[in-house]
């Protein structure tokens, strides 16, 4: 175990504090090695979205951050991800480079880490490069730099001008919508198409949800990823009272499910849909919202600190730390964190209401985060709890027929 209850927030919280991880490993337990790397490059935002995980929930966290990423510190995780890739022998690995607003951190820095990632990894293990940007900066310069390097290109956008514009602000109130969707045509349309891996959309249950849908396939993008808004037990999102049986985000996913199965063709992947689905047939999610798989991903700030998913800053202060840092530690250690090993072992990290719920293998007891109390730690349900049953049961039930005959194929 690491820490001790007097010196780690994490053991003020309930589960999975105390997680014996030894008894664990004596069980024949093994982790998984990281596969996902999350560098946070710049820890500042040129927009003041109004639902924002980093800046505006518990962990303020961000405020004590360098700006940027030092080129010092970029060495040094470039250094840890080619250690841990090379020890486990990973045949592929995924970075993605995060904020704040990643492109405020530069050209040259993204330049410095993707290079340097892929020259310092062994032979034969491909290093896929993502940006997850607000899409504000993304002008020709970086779109070239982009093709050079091989970055798929990710923009969160909300919708039509309404829905982006109720939350993706600038800091003087005035909406982003219009900039955004001139970066985004210049993404779409052309020789960059290519390099574009799809949108996300946080959902706000007062928008159109097909008037929202439509606007997002207006950009064409290969991928469309829906978010429910990061709440928890102790701060519920909105519209969500914790204890209402109100299904008001499945009420709003489902006419989005009905319009995207009902499509002759499926060109736009629906991440929360797929992955429900693949689960409904007996595969492995490949998505953490949903499912028992594994979560084999790690963050390292803008300052060198490893850390847990930055989704986990929604729910307390200092809840995604580790206290370990790339000048002293190995991603390795990690690995045997007890917040790490809890994501890692599946139905073990569940509530006994989710162990013993009938759609546990597919819900998966939801988003980590989306688990919290103060009281219990991350061993709640879902704070999502009814939404999650009414879509997966719906899906379940208005796909049954082609379920089954995709089972009859296997």
């Amino acid at each position: 175990m690491l820490g001790s209850p007097d010196s780690d927030p994490l053991l003020t919280q309930g589960f999975p504090a105390f997680l014996d991880v030894e008894a664990l490993l004596a069980s024949g337990w093994e982790p998984l090695a990281f596969q996902q790397f999350i560098l946070k490059i710049h820890s500042r935002c040129d927009l003041a979205c109004r639902h924002c995980y980093v800046y505006e929930m518990a962990d303020q966290s961000w405020r004590a951050q360098p700006r940027r990423m030092s080129d010092a510190i970029a060495d040094r995780a470039i250094e840890r991800v080619a250690e841990h890739a090379n020890q486990h022998d990973l045949a592929e690995i995924d970075v993605v480079l995060h904020g704040g607003e990643p492109l405020l951190a530069g050209p040259d820095l993204i330049s410095r880490l993707v290079c340097g990632i892929r020259g310092a990894v062994a032979t034969g293990t491909r290093v896929n490069v993502h940006v997850q940007t607000n899409g504000l900066r993304l002008d020709p310069s970086f779109l070239r730099l982009f093709e050079s390097l091989e970055i798929r290109v990710g923009v969160s956008l909300d919708g039509d001008e309404k829905g982006q514009d109720r939350h993706r602000r600038f800091a003087d109130g005035r909406g982003s919508h219009a900039l955004v969707s001139e970066s985004l045509t210049r993404l779409t349309s052309g020789r960059y198409h290519h390099l574009f891996s799809g949108l996300l959309c946080t959902i706000d249950v007062r928008n159109d949800p097909l008037r929202t849908y439509e606007a997002l396939l207006g950009f064409d993008p290969p991928a469309i990823d829906f978010l429910l808004p990061h709440g928890n037990w102790a701060t519920p999102p909105p519209f969500r009272d914790p204890g209402s049986p109100e299904t008001p985000y499945a009420d709003w996913l489902i006419p989005i499910f009905d319009r995207w199965y009902e499509s002759p063709v499926l060109q736009t992947e629906i991440r929360l849909f797929q992955e429900i689905l693949r689960l409904l047939l007996g595969s492995p999610s490949r998505a953490e919202a949903v499912g028992l798989s594994p979560v084999r991903m790690v963050v390292i700030e803008t300052d060198g600190s490893i850390e847990q998913s930055d989704i986990l800053k929604s729910t307390y202060q200092g809840a995604a730390m580790t206290r370990l840092h790339v000048l002293t530690d190995s991603l390795d250690r990690a690995l045997l964190h007890p917040s790490i090993v809890a994501r890692q072992i599946g139905e073990l990290a569940l509530s006994p209401a989710c162990r013993d719920c009938a759609i546990m293998s597919t819900c998966g007891g939801g988003l980590y985060a989306h688990r919290y109390s103060p009281a219990a730690g991350f061993a709640e349900p879902s704070i999502y709890c009814p939404d999650l049953y009414r879509l997966i049961t719906y899906i379940r039930a208005r796909c049954e027929p082609d379920l089954a005959r995709l089972r009859g194929t296997r």
